[in-house]
């Protein structure tokens, strides 16, 4: 008995439509990544395990799809096999099992890269990398389990103006889409680490974020309930409720974070950094959000978070942050980093809701030749490699039929313009050329057709 088919959960196949659509979005997000002299980079789908682990925090690290090792059945490697799963079980990772990893992020693949080919590369080295990455998430709207992100990152400089640049960017690709009411949140790590030693110590740091980071899903409430859960006392409670009550223009949180922390020499620097890109990105939908923490520990500075227009309750669409010694993490320290993320998938369910697609997105073949019958096919077809050669998307249609039907295809296929060629017009060397959506016909010498449908 055969299976209904089907494909794995929280992933998706994609039509001609939606890919024509998820194409414009590349389109857009690369042109600008490439007017700010980003070049491309691709890194393979799957890592070593010990590449991810350990780089994500205590939530992401569980996201991680790992691959099974060959050959566990294998009568030699039983024991190792059964030995390896008791570990996974305890929640350990165990090579005996898996020791490879399907690409969580492109951040890390990406320091990887880096770290293999430091002594190769020109410093600051600028690249973006648009490619699928897979967590192991509970699939929702707006989340899936395999999605695209587009990246950009400069590694080898500390200067704030690669943050200033990144906020530009994320400007120019929005307003481009037409998401002219989306909001760009700000915060710093050096911050937040500021906090942490005001509730006693940085080492509180990674349970303060990790907290932190689900305000907006669970509430002030429950944030309190589990920085409790996780040891901290009602006083550093309260410290901590102070700073996410902050509020008010991007210029009142800054004289109230002040207030709150000014006197930590790290939480000095984030504030300044913080008013820096804040006062060169004024042109931007850019706004101070204390509450932004992003639950994952390798970033250390200047952090990031891009919001959807309000009127879609689609969340986060974006984010990033400075890294400045993720390539530590492989041996090679002293190259910091910061890059930023476009979540592609969510754009597009933006785009479709707000009906922001361009009307032509949909527009490949631009022309349809009708099928008269098999010498006229034959003249037609001669004629179609004409238009192609002149950069014309065309087809023609696969058998001799019914006129109506071949309208029908056309209609269904989004083909702007038909092209009529029987015997008649074959003597006379013209042909008829309708318009779909006016329903205008008109009568063209084929030697002017090419001319005639590029000014079209």
């Amino acid at each position: 008995m055969s299976t209904k088919p089907s494909i794995p959960q929280g992933t998706r196949d994609f039509s001609a439509e939606v890919v024509r659509k998820r194409n414009y979005i590349f389109s857009v997000i690369r042109n600008v990544f490439e007017l700010y002299s980003f070049q491309p980079l691709e890194t393979p789908a799957m890592e070593n395990l010990e590449t991810l682990m350990g780089k994500y925090g205590e939530e992401g690290d569980k996201l991680i799809f790992k691959i099974l090792n060959n050959g566990i059945n294998n009568e030699k490697n039983i024991e190792k096999s059964k030995a390896g799963f008791e570990k996974l079980l305890e929640g350990k990772s165990s090579s005996d099992i898996t020791e490879r990893a399907l690409k969580y992020d492109l951040t890390i693949p990406f320091a990887r890269f880096v770290a293999m080919n430091h002594t190769k590369l020109t410093f600051p080295f600028r690249r973006y990398q648009i490619q699928p990455v897979w967590r192991a998430d509970r699939p929702q709207k707006g989340r899936y389990r395999e999605f695209t992100q587009c990246d950009a990152d400069v590694v080898g400089s500390l200067s704030l103006l690669n943050e200033v640049e990144l906020a530009n960017i994320y400007h120019e690709v929005f307003i481009k889409l037409g998401l002219k009411n989306y909001e760009l949140k700000i915060n710093s790590r050096k911050i937040l680490v500021a906090l942490a030693e005001l509730c006693g110590g940085a080492d509180k740091m990674i349970d303060i974020t990790i907290a932190i980071d689900k305000l907006d899903k669970i509430g002030l409430e429950k944030v309190k309930e589990e920085l409790q859960e996780r040891g901290l006392k009602d006083e550093q409670i309260t410290i901590i409720e102070s700073y996410l009550n902050i509020t008010g223009t991007n210029e009142e949180k800054l004289t109230q974070i002040k207030s709150l922390i000014g006197s930590s020499e790290i939480g000095k620097q984030g504030i300044e950094e913080v008013d820096f890109v804040f006062q060169q990105t004024k042109n931007t939908n850019l706004s101070i959000d204390f509450t932004l923490a992003r639950g994952l520990n390798y970033y250390t500075g200047i952090i990031f978070e891009a919001k959807a227009p309000q009127e879609v309750k689609m969340g986060s669409i974006g984010g990033g942050g400075r890294y400045d010694d993720l390539t530590g993490l492989f041996g090679v320290p002293n190259i910091p980093g910061v890059g930023i993320s476009f979540g592609v998938d969510r754009i597009y369910d933006v785009l479709e809701e707000m009906n922001l697609f361009p009307q032509d997105v949909q527009v490949s073949t631009k022309a349809l030749l009708f099928n008269m019958g098999e010498v006229e096919s034959r003249f037609a077809f001669g004629i179609m490699q004409q238009l192609r050669s002149s950069g014309i998307a065309c087809e023609l249609y696969h058998e001799a039929t019914k006129i109506n039907k071949q309208f029908t295809y056309a209609e269904k296929k989004n083909i702007p313009f038909v092209i009529i060629i029987g015997s008649k017009e074959i003597e006379e060397k013209n042909c008829a050329v309708k318009n779909l959506a006016t329903g205008n016909q008109e009568t063209v010498a084929l030697e002017n057709l090419a001319g005639y449908l590029k000014n079209l």
